[in-house]
C-alpha cells in the first residue's frame, strides 16, 4: 500500500480570501481582469504582496497578470515568504505532499524539497507552515494563472540573504520554474508617509540594492534580499509593476500597509 497523502489544509480561507471555490475563482479572475496589462516578456521571478485580497489583491493581480504567456510553460513554482506566526531559524520547508485551497490541492515538488534539504540552514518545519498566510494567499492566484504546476513552499525566519539566494539558485531551473517572493512593504504609517517610504524601497529593489532594505521597509526583507542576490547572479533586473497602499484599495488612510509588485526579467544589454 502507498503511504497516505499528507495535506496542509488551508489556514486563512474565509478570512484573507473567500472560502467558497466559485466565489474565490471569480474574485481572483476579476482582480486579474482589472489589473493593468503587462508589457514585455514574462518574468522569471515575481515579488508580490500577501495581505487579505480586499487590500493587496489588486496589486498582486498586477504581478500575476504578467504570467499569461507562460501559463502552460511554468510547471514549478518556488514560493518564498516570511514567517509571521511561528519562530523559524533558517529556511523551513513543508513535509506535506500538497497544499489545499478551496480551488483544490497543489502538489508539493518532492524532488525540489529534497534538493534544498541538502543545504545548510534548511529544514522541515510543518509547524511553521501550518498557520502561515504569506504563502497560502498566493496559491489561488497561481491556480488561476497557471495550468499544471507543483510548488516548493519555503518560509524564511532568522536567516541571512545568502542562504536564501543559495536555496533559490539550487532550484532556479529554466523556463519551467517561476520564483515568487511574498512580502508587504511598510506597516501602519499614514498614507503619505507610507507612500514616500515605499517609493524609496521600490527604488532600492529596482537598483538591486538589498543592503538598503530592513524589516521596517518590508516584512519579507530577507527573502527579498536573497532574491536580489540571486537575480544579479542570473542577470535579472527588477521592474516596478504596481505600488499602492491599503489606503488606495480598501482601508482608511490614517494607518496603512504598503504593497508593491515587481517582475524580474533578463537585463537588456544595449
Amino acid at each position: 500500500m502507498s503511504a497516505p497523502t499528507r495535506i496542509r489544509p488551508a489556514a486563512v480561507a474565509g478570512r484573507f480570501y473567500p472560502g467558497d471555490a466559485a466565489t474565490l475563482a471569480a474574485t481572483v479572475d476579476d482582480a486579474l481582469a482589472h489589473a493593468a496589462p503587462s508589457e514585455g516578456p514574462a518574468p522569471k521571478a515575481l515579488l508580490v504582496p500577501h495581505a487579505g485580497y480586499v487590500y493587496s489583491g489588486p496589486i498582486a493581480a498586477t504581478g500575476y497578470r504578467t504570467l499569461a504567456s507562460v501559463r502552460s510553460t511554468v510547471h514549478r513554482v518556488v514560493l518564498v515568504g516570511p514567517a509571521h506566526a511561528v519562530r523559524v531559524t533558517g529556511v523551513a520547508v513543508s513535509g506535506a505532499d500538497a497544499f489545499l485551497t478551496p480551488l483544490g490541492p497543489v502538489p508539493v515538488d518532492a524532488a525540489a524539497r529534497a534538493a534544498v534539504l541538502t543545504l545548510p540552514g534548511v529544514s522541515v518545519d510543518d509547524a511553521a507552515h501550518a498557520p502561515e498566510h504569506s504563502l497560502e494567499v498566493h496559491l489561488p492566484f497561481l491556480q488561476r494563472t497557471l495550468d499544471d504546476f507543483t510548488v516548493l513552499p519555503l518560509v524564511v525566519g532568522a536567516s541571512d540573504p545568502r542562504t536564501v539566494a543559495t536555496v533559490l539558485d539550487t532550484v532556479w531551473g529554466g523556463p519551467e520554474t517561476l520564483i515568487v517572493v511574498s512580502s508587504d512593504l511598510s506597516h501602519y504609517h499614514d498614507h503619505e508617509t507610507a507612500a514616500r517610504r515605499d517609493l524609496a524601497t521600490a527604488d532600492a529593489i529596482v537598483r538591486g540594492d538589498g543592503d538598503a532594505l530592513s524589516p521596517t521597509d518590508a516584512c519579507g526583507a530577507t527573502p527579498i534580499r536573497g532574491l536580489l542576490l540571486a537575480a544579479a547572479e542570473h542577470g535579472l533586473h527588477a521592474r516596478l509593476l504596481d505600488l499602492r497602499t491599503s489606503g488606495d484599495t480598501a482601508g482608511n488612510r490614517s494607518r496603512v500597509v504598503g504593497y508593491g509588485a515587481f517582475g524580474f526579467t533578463p537585463s537588456v544589454t544595449p
